[in-house]
């Protein structure tokens, strides 16, 4: 009898999908009510932090090179208060194979399907991370399977997600494109169990503990260049995976450096709609994955996602996108470095942040990503004007997303604006709570609330309070 292959049918199947396709049966770390054992889910991979160095090593992921960007600290320096400018560096993950830090995630899930005795690998991404797993999957002699959204419904494609497309496809992987919309999740599922192939999704264990190294190579080298560890460290954000492995990886290494996280403010337009789809100019760390990531983080492609971002979050600011395009000019015009637009989004964010420190203190961007073809300023903008989006030089604050895109008139205009970290907070007790139906929260369900939002139990009590919501 033929498998009902219905969107409710593989919906309601998508567990023992999940599990089958990754080899980790997550109830075992459920504990019934609200609360779950996040350290065991994160050791289910059974892999050790050497295991995980041995495994990037082999296939040449990591031991990136940090730079210190003397030139654009000068540039901060002269905008700053008199004494204030820290020094800026940045962690040059464009020197992995694929071009981007997700050689991390991507390695240690490609060689554990190697090891498990998968043919293949599959994932379900628009960014980068797909041309990780196909360039990982090449390595190890594996097939590799992509879903992308690509287009909206007059099949137009964004040029960033048409340079991933031909990255994907160059390290010999299949490429499946779709129009954007709800269907991602349930064809990734069918594609999972028509082939047998293994779930290197994003959000995995095995992905989030990837990134642990790169956490621990920031602060081993910033000790090593300057004797001390950073100060703060900038990480764009989006679906939480970057933010948490490089924080863990920090917290590792004995670093109490302040996390922030970065995103390109995208407020107003809905990710999977199709009507705002080409009205971005950006596929990957905006608010529009940002914010419903930070605060309901288990919407993702996982039964527990791995990437719980305000575990570790310290701060989170928003920058505009003409204020990301004008910081990737500034990079290639001042030190020499052409980068793609994702690692120059917590780069903006450094510059302005550099400028309320002193100078003495030490500031990290931990990721830049590769540029191609679709990906550098020029077909990005030229794509949104003839998407109707107006571009002009002058105030960024002015920036309408969706609308227009505000070039700085000068580097001074450059500002993150903080997120209220209280409200985001606030949201992801009120998400958990609606979701928990008739659970009434028992002592360790508020104890793993407080974790999760990096709080203590009093203000999850206030909050459940406000909420009118028994506790026992």
């Amino acid at each position: 009898m033929a498998k009902d292959m219905s969107y409710a049918a593989v919906m309601g199947r998508k567990n023992q999908i999940l599990m089958d396709s990754l080899g980790i049966d997550f109830s075992k770390y459920e504990s019934g009510g609200i609360a779950f054992d996040y350290e065991g889910v994160m050791a289910a991979t059974g892999m050790t932090f050497d295991d995980i160095k041995q495994i990037q090593l082999a296939t040449g992921v990591g031991n990136t090179p940090m730079l210190e960007l003397r030139n654009i600290t000068a540039l901060a320096r002269h905008y700053a208060p008199a004494g204030m400018g820290a020094r800026i560096f940045i962690k040059d993950e464009a020197a992995n194979p694929s071009g981007s830090f997700k050689d991390r995630r991507a390695a240690t899930a490609v060689y554990t399907a190697k090891k498990l005795g998968f043919k293949g690998v599959a994932a379900a991404t628009s960014g980068n991370y797909g041309a990780a797993v196909a360039s990982q999957a090449a390595k190890l002699g594996l097939s590799a399977i992509i879903a992308q959204e690509c287009f909206d419904s007059r099949k137009v494609g964004q040029p960033e997600i048409l340079e991933k497309t031909r990255k994907c496809e160059a390290f010999g992987a299949e490429v499946i494109q779709m129009t954007v919309g709800p269907e991602l999740f349930y064809k990734f599922l069918t594609i999972l169990e028509e082939t047998g192939y293994f779930s290197a999704s994003l959000y995995s264990p095995f992905g989030i503990s990837g990134v642990e190294t790169l956490g621990s190579e920031v602060a081993l080298q910033i000790r090593e260049m300057t004797g001390k560890n950073p100060d703060a460290v900038i990480v764009t954000h989006a679906g939480g995976g970057n933010i948490t492995g490089t924080a863990r990886g920090l917290i590792r290494e004995g670093c109490n450096a302040q996390v922030v996280a970065a995103s390109v403010n995208l407020k107003g337009l809905h990710m999977a709609s199709n009507a705002h789809f080409n009205r971005k100019s950006f596929t990957t760390g905006h608010t529009g994955f940002g914010f419903p990531f930070a605060t309901w983080p288990d919407r993702s492609d996982m039964p527990r996602n791995a990437a719980r971002p305000l575990r570790y979050m310290d701060r989170y600011v928003l920058v505009n996108q003409g204020e990301v395009f004008y910081m990737t000019q500034l990079l290639a015009s001042l030190e020499g470095l052409e980068r793609g637009p994702a690692g120059n989004t917590s780069l903006a964010a450094a510059f302005s942040l550099a400028q309320e420190m002193p100078q003495d203190a030490v500031i990290v961007v931990q990721e830049t990503e590769y540029t191609g073809a679709g990906k550098h300023i020029q077909p990005q903008l030229a794509f949104a004007k003839k998407s109707g989006i107006d571009i002009y030089f002058g105030e960024p604050s002015a920036e309408i997303a969706g609308e227009n895109i505000v070039l700085p008139e000068h580097p001074g205009l450059i500002v993150a604006r903080d997120v209220d970290m209280s409200s985001l907070r606030k949201s992801l007790i009120k998400n958990t709570m609606q979701r928990a139906g008739d659970i009434v929260p028992t002592d360790a369900d508020i104890e793993f609330l407080a974790a999760e939002i990096k709080a203590n139990a009093e203000f999850v009590r206030e909050v459940l309070e406000e909420t009118r919501v028994k506790t026992r």
